[in-house]
């Protein structure tokens, strides 16, 4: 039997640019866009039903996104690659930039969602999955069942139950399913930690915005996971949340721009993306226990002793 999504979507400043793909199954319904949107563009989307979705394109940099209304723009992250939407979870997007883009949605009924999920991870495990949302940049084996996806919607040459197969494997590599739910049956009791690879990643990526605050989500996209899951590796890799661990990782760098340069704590504190002098210093007493003016005084002083 068919299934007719229904979702609540309010757009202004986005326009189909090519005829709308699409193609509906037993308790699932795909729909491929080819679409633009222009600076300021926005959208609304609110869906009864879990909903994935899977951009063909690179969009953090034109495209922000939000689940609470009214917040100002420095509260919206980077709409990623890859993202599953629970249901009865808002979504508001905006565009910085004109911007041409092509995705994937999916609109899959909640029971069709336990039919893939609850025969391998039982079904308290699969309803908590389907509670908690995932965003991902790096899509990789996403995009290529993706891909095979798209072109059963476009020409439609096998049995849904082709399509069906292919939408529980985006599910099942998208969504945030703890490795232990898997473990537990062999007693594989292993912690889980982040690589080294990926915190170098996630350095990197501190470093490259000249030390400016990161949120977690944005955190999250770095190593390719959803913020939930992130959040959870990260402390048991560093006993730290993500957020304490990056303000004592931007006030090492302000300790670097302390003695190595002249700008005036004002200078540094607007450098790293400090809202002001006063909050830097308290955020730098936090880590330091001592104000920027009295720690760098302390160390020049220090340093011409020698």
């Amino acid at each position: 039997m068919s299934f007719r999504h229904s979702m609540h979507c309010r757009t202004e400043g986005i326009r189909p640019i090519e005829p709308v793909r699409w193609r509906s199954l037993e308790g699932i319904a795909g729909v491929f866009w080819v679409a633009e949107g222009r600076p300021g563009a926005t959208g609304y989307y609110l869906s009864p039903d879990p909903r994935i979705v899977v951009f063909f394109n690179d969009v953090s940099s034109h495209i922000r996104m939000c689940n609470h209304e009214g917040r100002p723009p420095s509260q919206y992250r980077p709409m990623t690659r890859a993202i599953y939407v629970p249901a009865g979870v808002p979504l508001w997007t905006d565009f910085t930039g004109m911007h041409r883009f092509s995705h994937l949605d999916l609109h899959v009924h909640r029971d069709r969602m336990l039919r893939f999920l609850a025969p391998s991870l039982g079904r308290s495990a699969a309803h908590a999955a389907l509670r908690r949302p995932a965003e991902i940049a790096d899509v990789g084996p996403v995009e290529t069942l993706a891909t095979l996806l798209v072109k059963e919607l476009s020409d439609p040459a096998r049995h849904g139950v082709y399509c069906e197969s292919l939408v529980g494997s985006i599910a099942s590599a998208l969504l945030d399913i703890p490795m232990e739910t898997a473990e537990t049956a062999s007693g594989a009791t292993e912690s889980r930690r982040l690589t080294e690879a990926q915190m170098d990643r996630l350095i990197a990526r501190i470093d490259a915005e000249g030390g400016r605050r990161l949120t977690v989500a944005q955190m999250a996209a770095t190593v390719g996971l959803s913020e939930s899951w992130f959040t959870s590796l990260f402390k048991a890799t560093t006993g730290q949340t993500p957020l304490q661990w990056q303000l004592a990782h931007r006030i090492a760098l302000a300790k670097q721009l302390l003695l190595s340069s002249d700008l005036t704590v004002a200078g540094i504190a607007s450098q790293l993306g400090f809202t002001d002098q006063a909050h830097f210093t308290k955020a730098f007493r936090q880590i330091a226990a001592e104000t920027p003016a009295a720690w760098r005084q302390a160390r020049r002083a220090t340093e011409r002793e020698r």
